[in-house]
């Protein structure tokens, strides 16, 4: 369970809640340009844009949740359980599995626009990264500065829908998701009129009314639709500072809190591991973990980006106190 967003002041912002009981090391991965990328059933990749992003702490290969490379373009794969499918190998396509699709496609595109061409071509293939690291079901939100795109692999065919709400969540499908957010037409930032009808008045008894009927729990149905509104209504300033403050604030509206998703004994539960934040044209990211809140950042910019071996930076998880006295 995550939730994907981006957001846009004078730069494009982009990121994701990372949702889930068990961490898996993560840390913060750069691919230089030329770190060769092998692939499972297509030629290998010797050269490509240098990509910076989260990854599960595995050795020698980059397996990214969330990235974006120098030419501004990002990603996010989410869980989709029950509904991904991958396929077998088909000869006249491009065969790539689940894991690779990251690499593959930020390696490539420096747009939404030259990503869409890819994905005509491609076939997500049934093939596990090791034996003890099976195929998550997943689906994936991608943006720049002008464009957004839901890839979502169906029993029908891989699926790419216009993002015109900036969001994705998980379950069910994308184009569910944009359908039930008609049940919320009536929301506002503002207070609402009194249209209930006869003789009486009804008084405005709080700021924030015209939001009655937002959901507020932790499902992925209602979290597309908090974080949607939330998105849709935020304001900040332009600068770094405002603009990535309010995208975290963005991604705090539907953050979840251990101890509220139980997921099995003992004591295991979903909550929000990590939260990013990628300023695109920049290739700044941003993020924060659930045991410090504290936004810490990492500079694509300052690596040598020609390089041929992967940089990691373990993520900071112990909470940084700021004493002022």
């Amino acid at each position: 369970m995550c939730t994907a967003s981006n957001y846009i002041t004078d730069c494009h912002y982009f990121g994701r809640n990372f949702d889930y009981e068990i961490s898996y090391n993560e840390r913060v991965t750069i691919t230089p340009r030329n770190y060769e990328f092998k692939f499972r059933k297509i030629d290998d990749i010797k050269t490509h844009y240098a990509i910076i992003g989260i990854a599960a702490g595995i050795d020698g290969y980059p397996l990214y949740y969330d990235a974006c490379n120098e030419k501004g373009l990002a990603i996010a794969g989410l869980n989709f359980a029950g509904n991904a499918v991958y396929r077998e190998v088909e000869d006249d396509m491009v065969n790539i599995t689940p894991f690779e699709l990251i690499p593959y496609l930020l390696g490539k595109a420096s747009s939404v626009a030259e990503a869409r061409e890819l994905l005509k071509e491609i076939n997500l293939v049934n093939i596990n990264f090791a034996e003890e690291l099976p195929l998550s079901p997943l689906h994936w939100m991608m943006s720049d500065g002008s464009d957004a795109i839901v890839i979502e692999p169906m029993a029908e065919g891989l699926k790419v829908y216009d993002n015109p709400v900036g969001v994705m969540t998980n379950n069910p499908p994308f184009d569910k998701q944009l359908f039930y957010l008609n049940n919320y037409r009536n929301l506002s930032n503002k207070n609402p009129e009194n249209t209930f009808g006869g003789d009486f008045d009804l008084d405005e008894y709080s700021r924030g009314m015209g939001g009655i009927g937002l959901p507020g729990d932790l499902s992925s149905a209602s979290r597309f639709a908090k974080v949607a509104f939330t998105r849709a209504n935020s304001f900040s300033a332009s600068d770094e500072a405002s603009s990535v403050g309010q995208f975290f604030h963005i991604l705090g509206s539907v953050e979840q809190q251990n101890g509220c998703t139980f997921i099995a004994n003992p004591d295991l539960y979903e909550y929000t591991i990590y939260s990013s934040c990628y300023n695109t044209d920049k290739s700044l990211l941003y993020y924060r973990t659930y045991k410090n809140s504290q936004i810490c950042a990492v500079d694509l910019n300052r690596e040598d980006l020609d390089s041929t071996d992967l940089i990691n930076y373990l993520l900071i998880n112990e909470e940084q106190f700021n004493f002022i006295n």
